[in-house]
């Protein structure tokens, strides 16, 4: 596979389809009422999943361009507080937030002159390609808990 193929292959599971959901249809028509509801036998609520992906793709991004990154107490900063529903503003700021994430990823593995393989200078062995993958398999993995909140929700 040449390196074109191989990049739009990452970009085409970044952005979702196929077997993965897209981020905006996991989220179309989330109203106010059933982002805090937690069915019987459910952790999290639609909100919390949101957020916690909103801010683990952030730390991951910090975590490959920040030469001073802190590792984050888990799981504690990354999830939001308990119970705590959220505005309407800080629903839209975490939706936008986790979409722009996925767009700064997109643009780095389409980004010819980045070596994707090159490890991290200050992320002992690993490299960007593996934190680029590990957005992608989080975000998939937490989509489909949204997805399954909504049908025991009927949203």
């Amino acid at each position: 596979m040449n390196e074109s193929a191989f990049r739009e292959n990452i970009v085409e599971l970044l952005k979702g389809g196929q077997a993965h959901l897209k981020i905006e249809k996991a989220l179309k028509g989330v109203g106010e009422s059933i982002r805090v509801a937690r069915p019987k036998g459910s952790d999290h609520s639609i909100w919390d999943l949101v957020e916690h992906l909103r801010i683990a793709q952030d730390d991951i991004l910090k975590y490959m361009f920040d030469s001073a990154y802190e590792e984050m107490n888990f799981p504690d900063d990354y999830w939001p507080p308990k119970d705590k529903a959220p505005t309407n503003e800080e629903w839209n700021h975490s939706v936008e937030g986790l979409i722009g994430g996925v767009k700064r990823l997109i643009e780095l593995v389409e980004d010819r002159s980045f070596d994707l393989t090159a490890a991290i200078p200050h992320g002992e062995w690993r490299t960007y390609l593996r934190e680029v993958l590990l957005a992608a398999d989080h975000s998939a993995y937490h989509l489909g808990q949204i997805v399954q909140l909504r049908k025991l929700l009927e949203a």
